[in-house]
This record gives C-alpha cells, sequence and structure tokens, in this order.
C-alpha cells in the first residue's frame, strides 16, 4: 500500500509523464537508453512515471517486454529518485491477464495501476466493473478512459460512477480528447458515494491546461458540488519535460489560489495544444502519435531512432515538419539546452 506521503502526492496533484518504449535498430530493448529515459525525467523534477501504458505500446506484453521495462524504471526510480515518487503501472487485457500485470507491478513495487478498457469489445459495463474490482484487490486503481482513436471505447456516465464507487479505485485519468465524454466522468465520479477519495486526472493532452484550471461546478445527488483536475498522467509530458513541470506548477498555483487567470496563461494553453497536434499526429487522426514522441526524443539524443515494435509504425506524412513548426514557433515550450547539458550524465551505462 502507498505511505501516507504518496497519497498526499496524489491527492495534491502530480505530474506524471508517460514513458516511451525505448528499441535499438533491431527493435530490441535499449536498456541503457531506456535508463537514461527515466533519469531524464527524474531531473526534469516529475512527481512520477508511468510505465506499461498506451504510450509505452500495449504491444510490449506480445514481445515480453511488459516486465522487463517495470523492473528497468522501478530499479532508476528507486535508486536514484531521492524524493516521493509516484509509480504508475498500466494493465490491460482480460481480467486474468489484468489481475497477473497488477501482481507483476505490485512485486516490483509499484503505487497503482492504471486500468485500460481498451480491446475488450466483448465486455459489458458490468464486467468492466467486475473486472476492475479484482485488479483493486492488488493494487490501488487509477481509472483510465482512453479515447477510441488510440483503441479506447465510450463507456457511459453511470460507468463512472461505479467505477468511483470500488473503494480499491483512487483516481481517474481522463483521455477522451472530448469535452462531453470528460464531462460524463466528472458527473459520474460526482454522483458517486466516494466522489471526495477520488482524484481527477487529466489525460486530455489537447487541452491540458485548460483542464488543470478549470472547476467544475455541477449538481449531484441534489446538492451543488465542486471538483477540479488535480494532475496529469499524459504522453504529452513525455517529451520537453522540464519545461513542461515548469508551466505545471506555474498553472497549478494559480488554480489553487483561485487567481485570476491572465489571458497570457491562455495563449500558453493554445500554444501546449497546437504542438500537441504535431507530436501526436492530428492531422491523420493520430496515425503517428508514437513515432511523433520518437522524433522528439531522437532529436535530442534520448533515442537512437523513431523505431516501435510494428515496423509499419512511423512519422505521418507532413508530421515531421509540423514537429519543426513548433519547434520554431515556441522555443519556450522546449527543453533542447537542458538535455544537452545532461545527457552524457544520463546515459552513463551503471545500472
Amino acid at each position: 500500500m502507498m505511505n501516507a506521503a504518496k497519497w498526499e502526492l496524489l491527492k495534491k496533484g502530480a505530474f506524471i509523464p508517460a514513458n516511451p518504449l525505448v528499441l535499438d535498430e533491431n527493435r530490441q530493448l535499449d536498456t541503457r537508453r531506456q535508463r537514461a529515459l527515466v533519469r531524464y525525467y527524474l531531473d526534469a523534477g516529475v512527481d512520477g512515471l508511468a510505465v506499461g501504458v498506451h504510450t509505452t505500446q500495449f504491444a510490449i506484453r506480445q514481445h515480453g517486454l511488459f516486465e522487463p521495462v517495470l523492473k528497468i524504471s522501478a530499479d532508476v526510480a528507486a535508486k536514484e529518485a531521492g524524493r516521493t515518487l509516484l509509480m504508475v503501472a498500466g494493465v490491460c487485457g482480460p481480467t486474468e491477464q489484468a489481475v497477473r500485470e497488477a501482481q507483476i507491478a505490485r512485486d516490483l513495487g509499484y503505487d497503482l495501476v492504471l486500468v485500460s478498457c481498451g480491446g475488450l469489445p466483448g465486455y459489458t459495463e458490468d464486467e468492466l466493473i467486475e473486472r476492475a474490482k479484482k485488479v483493486a484487490d492488488v493494487l490501488p486503481v487509477f481509472g483510465f478512459y482512453l479515447q477510441p482513436a488510440a483503441g479506447g471505447r465510450l463507456l457511459s456516465r453511470d460507468y463512472w460512477r461505479r467505477l468511483a464507487d470500488i473503494p480499491g479505485v483512487a483516481a481517474i485519468k481522463m483521455a477522451p480528447f472530448n469535452r462531453y465524454q470528460t464531462m460524463d466522468v466528472v458527473r459520474g465520479v460526482m454522483e458517486s458515494q466516494r466522489c471526495d477519495d477520488i482524484t481527477l486526472y487529466t489525460g486530455n493532452d489537447d487541452n491540458i491546461i485548460v483542464d488543470l484550471l478549470t472547476p467544475y461546478c455541477l449538481e449531484a445527488g441534489g446538492q451543488l458540488k465542486t471538483k477540479r483536475i488535480m494532475g496529469g498522467l499524459l504522453g504529452h509530458w513525455s517529451v520537453w519535460t522540464k519545461n513542461a513541470v515548469e508551466y505545471f506548477h506555474r498553472v497549478k498555483a494559480i488554480a489553487d489560489s483561485g487567481a485570476p487567470i491572465d489571458p497570457e496563461i491562455m495563449t500558453l494553453a493554445a500554444q501546449v495544444t497546437d504542438a500537441n497536434a504535431a507530436f501526436f499526429d492530428t492531422d491523420h487522426n493520430f496515425l503517428g502519435c508514437i513515432a511523433g514522441l520518437h522524433e522528439v526524443l531522437m532529436r535530442q539524443g534520448l533515442m537512437a531512432g523513431r523505431w516501435a515494435l510494428d515496423p509499419k509504425e512511423d512519422v505521418s506524412e507532413g508530421q515531421v515538419e509540423e514537429i519543426n513548426r513548433v519547434r520554431r514557433a515556441y522555443p519556450h515550450l522546449c527543453d533542447d539546452e537542458f538535455v544537452a547539458a545532461n545527457l552524457e550524465k544520463w546515459m552513463r551505462d551503471d545500472k
């Protein structure tokens, strides 16, 4: 179970990047660079790490890489973080697989599991709830609304209420990239008897800053309730991470204090969304979302190439040019200098 400091960090709102998978030219795990990537995130000031999630490529399961990749991140974090850190493992698949993956994560020292409902078209919402209960018996659960374009499915507001009612559910990541579906999660949680026990996180990479700034004031159960999205667990935060940590704390300070929102912050919000469109390849319905992140990390030297487990997975036509455009337009979002100054240290080959 998580200690008090970790629970406090979760509820306060943490910055958690979704970790990519680092491969070599033979599409084998590049352990040296995988460790370097974790060190990059730690030195950038993250509050946690999410591993085995969509950004890590769900196909790691078919390639025998689920446990090795989780272990690398856990080992480096335990040895080098030097602070309270939330370790989140992604689990997916049928109930038996999800429970087994949660057990692996628990044994490796992870704190929570992000439970994907993707790839289970035959499961009813009742069956998904029972699956979540069984996973929650192993580790605290991070619920997850994954957008259909990335392999997720549409889920009802009642599903989110029932999920929030499960004692072992601690947080929910909302990543439908859709305002109405995000509202379904918020309303469902507010209608739950455990509303105050559930911490909301944004996974909406298209709306990061606005999500963090918005207080939701809604009627539920005959009462007017207010709830905020406290933190983020985002693939977008796997790149340009140092500068993202900085704007996260700036935005959190505004939201926590209730101070007026400077229009410049809303401009920043639009710039982050524009950068995300390039990274995630919205021009081609997110087809190059993994490769776009790899492109950014490759340019910085953290990856040696854009290789994914699927040889056909690569950037789309025009995507590199879009990444070039946002790099020129928003240099204040980019942390190239930070990476260049520390890359040699992160790449050391000790374990």
